[in-house]
Formats: structure tokens, sequence, C-alpha cells
């Protein structure tokens, strides 16, 4: 992650908790000592934004927190494992704290759901990737955690790529329409995706040359159908209705991609405390 992007967000979410100052914390303490403090996992997870991001909001605050130590990305705790030890002024870990918190459970949450659909479908070709359902504000961070555990990225925003669906589609007439105009407008080095619900339109689809094609909450079986008809011609994306039960059976279909709306939209925050 950008570290001016990561730290400009950072200090929004300590400005928005912070408010006009922490008053339970300046009447507590006359003075500001030094303390240590530990994250530590009261869960198995998969850690994701340990230092970069749940330490990272106490050096905003003050750079002369120290980092102890603390688990890499990616690497898998146990429950009552510690995940990060900090040294610092006490005013400054207390004013931290939530926010910190806040953030690593939730990327920890994601990158651990998003390395459960990864071991499902191991030893197939298939990468499974996020979608746009993120949480306003926290995209960056969502979208980090996915690759944290093992996932890949779909579109970061509507800028990075054509994704023709269902409202282009009945807005503009037809597939081929769409994605003639897609054509005409975007440069060479863009590829054309195109949502399709059915059997018919992947052979629209096919027909007006899309460069990937999205099957939408269509049946397993119907999945095989279009793989086979695709052929190879095209890329090929399952999207809709996917979950950890599902998953296997989509990737045995043949396609290449299985983008999962839950990873950042449904994932549970792991637990995780605080403590000094």
């Amino acid at each position: 992650m950008d570290a001016f992007l990561l730290d400009s967000l950072i200090r929004s979410f300590l400005a928005e908790d912070i408010g006009h100052g922490d008053i339970t914390t300046d009447a507590v303490f006359d003075s500001n000592p030094e303390i240590t403090a530990v994250f530590a996992a009261r869960e198995d997870l998969v850690c994701a934004g340990i230092i970069g991001v749940a330490a990272r909001v106490f050096q905003v605050l003050n750079p002369a927190v120290v980092i102890e130590s603390g688990l890499d990305d990616g690497q898998k705790a146990r429950a009552g494992e510690i995940l990060l030890r900090l040294r610092g002024p006490v005013k400054d870990l207390l004013r931290g704290e939530r926010v910190a918190l806040n953030l690593t459970q939730r990327l920890c949450g994601i990158a651990t759901m998003t390395r459960a659909y990864v071991d499902r479908v191991a030893g197939l070709n298939t990468r499974i990737t996020d979608t746009r359902k993120t949480t306003p504000g926290l995209r960056l961070l969502e979208k980090y955690a996915v690759r944290v555990g093992g996932g890949h990225n779909h579109r970061y925003n509507l800028s990075d790529g054509v994704l023709i669906k269902d409202n282009h589609i009945a807005a503009c007439g037809s597939i081929t329409m769409a994605v003639a105009r897609s054509r005409a407008a975007v440069p060479h080095t863009v590829r054309i995706e195109v949502e399709a619900e059915n059997l018919a339109q992947v052979r629209e689809c096919l027909e007006c040359g899309a460069d990937i094609i999205m099957l939408d909450n269509m049946s397993v079986e119907e999945m095989g159908r279009a793989v086979q008809l695709i052929n190879g011609q095209a890329l090929v994306e399952a999207s809709g209705g996917v979950d950890l039960e599902t998953v296997r059976q989509i990737a045995e279909t043949g396609v290449d991609i299985i983008s999962v709306g839950r990873l950042t939209h449904s994932a549970p925050a792991s637990d995780i405390s605080m403590d000094f």
C-alpha cells in the first residue's frame, strides 16, 4: 500500500474517533508515561495489517512509538498468540487503540476468509478475486487484505477496465452494441468484459469478440456448458452465489476466475485484543 495514501486514511479515522480530544485519558493521566502493549489473537486467523496498518496508527499519532515485534502479513496465527508488541506513551496508545483494533480485526477477517476460499480451489487453475463490494473509504485496505489472504484483485474502481453488466445491456439495447461502442471508445490496451446470464448471451459475447465473459448466477451445470462453448476464446469468470460449499465445484468447471463479493462485504471481523 502507498504510505502517503495510507497515512491520509489513518489521519481521517483518528480524527473521527478522537474528535475534540480523549477526555477520559486526559482526565486519568497527568503525565504521559511509557508503557508496553500487545495485540493478541483470540482465535485462529491470517495476519493482515499488523505492522503496516495497526502499528502505523500509533506512529501517526506519535513517531516515538516503538514496534518491538510483529507477525508478518499472510502468516497464520493461533488463538492466544501475540501478533504485535508496542512500546510508547500511554496517552497515544490509548487514543489509537480503537482505530488500530477496528482496522486490523477487519483486515485479518478478510484475509482469513480469503485464505479459506483459496485453499478450497487448491490444485486447480482458478483465481479467487474480490469485487467492488467494499466498505466505502476502506477499499485500499480491504483489497490489500484479499491479496494477503492469497486472492487477487478485480477492478479497483470504475476506471480500471470495461465491465458491461446487465443494466448497461438493457439500457444500450444489446451486448453487441455495447461491446462495439466500448471498443470504439477505449484504448486498445483495455480488455472488454461482458456479463452473461445464459448460453445465448455467451454466444453473443463470442460473436462480438468479448475478451472476458462473466458467467453470472448460472448453475454449475450451465457453467460447464458455457466453458465448453467458449473453448478458450475468452477468459471465463464465474460470479454470483459463490460460497465455500460451491466454490470447488465451480472451479472444476474450468473457469479461469471466480469473483467473490463476500470476501469484503461479509467477512467477520477477527477477534483480537489489545492489552497493556
